[in-house]
């Protein structure tokens, strides 16, 4: 592959360490009736390993000059679209296909993981598995705790909608060309039922409650009632004097609830 015209602004570093791709693999468990989306196969080489599943495939490549090497791993189960995953219509890819759970796969470039990952949200209602190779220090944020300092506003709305565990780190060597920095491949699995909540006003709130990360929530709270705010937050042994990253998800549920 080292003839391949890597281009940098789509973030093309491809995974070359077959231990690494078994990893990913082998932490999920399609069967012939689901759906895997695989999010920038490259050249397919962990579209060869996703294959052994039998399920239905569909790769979304940006990337045409690829076409080359995709067309080669078609089949009746297989596919490939050329377009950008945040500009296709889902709809209008999966019309012909019946599945069950549906999973999205990809090597995921820094600068596009949360529009990507909102994408997928809003796209489909069906129970989903996203298996994502991210930078490390942004799946360390994704899988942080209370308490922590890389706990943040992004944390707790990925953790309102799935169950998140961490697959495997995978370091800088493994992947051509060489990124700067190590990866992990976090597994996020949709939660089989979620409070039902005006997200687009709980978002408002968590991003107001993680306004500025060092300030407390009576500072970053102050044009909520906080008299209120404040009740919820002794029922759970926090206070005012707690920051947005002491909080966790079923408490800032709790403090929703009262808005």
């Amino acid at each position: 592959m080292e003839n391949f015209n890597y281009k940098k602004k789509y973030g093309q570093n491809f995974l070359i360490d077959n231990y690494i791709k078994e990893k990913i693999v082998e932490s999920i468990k399609p069967t012939n009736d689901d759906l895997i989306i695989e999010i920038g196969p490259g050249t397919g080489a962990l579209t060869k390993f996703l294959k052994r599943y039998n399920a239905n495939l569909i790769g979304v490549e940006v990337d045409t000059d690829t076409k080359i090497y995709l067309e080669k791993l078609k089949d009746e189960k297989t596919n490939f679209v050329f377009i950008d995953f945040l500009k296709m219509d889902f709809n209008d890819l999966v019309k012909n296909i019946n599945y069950n759970n549906i999973y999205f796969v990809g090597n995921l470039p820094y600068y596009i993981t949360t529009p990507i990952i909102e994408r997928i949200i809003n796209i489909s209602p069906n129970k989903k598995t996203i298996l994502i190779m991210i930078q490390k220090e942004v799946a360390e944020r994704f899988l942080a705790k209370p308490g922590s300092k890389k706990y943040g506003y992004i944390t707790v709305l990925l953790n309102y909608y799935f169950n998140i565990t961490k697959v495997v780190d995978v370091k800088k060597e493994s992947f051509y060309p060489q990124p700067k920095v190590d990866s992990s491949v976090v597994k996020m699995v949709s939660k089989n039922t979620i409070p039902e909540v005006d997200i687009q006003k709980f978002k408002q709130f968590l991003k107001d409650a993680f306004k500025f990360k060092r300030k407390t929530l009576k500072n970053n709270l102050s044009k909520y009632n906080l008299e209120e705010i404040n009740k919820i937050l002794l029922m759970n042994d926090y206070s005012l004097n707690n920051r947005a990253e002491d909080i966790d998800l079923d408490t800032f549920l709790d403090l929703y609830k009262i808005l």
